[in-house]
């Protein structure tokens, strides 16, 4: 949220086991983030409805387990991570294109994270944008719509271009 004030962006925060699809459509947010938080998918209050509501009307981040639900929501299968990442950095290789651009390649970023996407059941409707030196899936972009998944933590200390890579979501427009 205070990488997102910083930015100049107006944010209003709701937990996703406080808030129904209606109340949000009615905000008539710009972007709609789905944020990290423990647990899978399943388990993550109306995460995977707000992206099925939202999908198309406005850009959408996943960031940790919102990066899975996007994951899940399409059809891909969330696994044990190769090795458990809380609180610890890895380069990442990324495709260099909307919210990684301008961005060094490779970057460091930030994981916390016991969790990711199956990178063998990674749905043809999403693209694999960033990996870890080791292969471990980062980042996906949904092929037609202003939709993005991060694995790690843009908004961490340990993740030193984490406010380009917000400005650049921010940056990105539906329709």
């Amino acid at each position: 949220v205070q990488a997102f004030l910083v930015l100049g962006a107006q944010v209003d925060v709701h937990r996703n086991d406080k808030i129904d699809v209606t109340e949000a459509l009615d905000t008539e947010p710009s972007h709609l983030v789905i944020s990290p938080g423990p647990g899978r998918p399943e388990n993550a209050g109306v995460s995977l409805a707000m992206i099925e509501a939202f999908e198309g009307r406005v850009p959408v981040l996943g960031v940790c387990l919102g990066h899975q639900c996007l994951v899940d929501h399409f059809g891909g299968h969330i696994v044990s991570a190769q090795r458990l990442m809380h609180g610890k950095t890895s380069m990442i290789d990324h495709d260099g294109a909307t919210i990684f651009d301008g961005l060094p390649n490779p970057f460091e970023v930030g994981r916390y994270h016991s969790l990711a996407a199956d990178r063998n059941t990674v749905p043809d409707t999403l693209a694999v944008t960033a990996r870890t030196q080791g292969g471990e899936i980062m980042a996906v972009r949904h092929r037609d719509k202003p939709m993005e998944g991060v694995q790690f933590h843009p908004e961490s200390v340990l993740t030193p271009d984490g406010d380009a890579v917000l400005d650049n979501f921010l940056q990105l427009r539906a329709g």
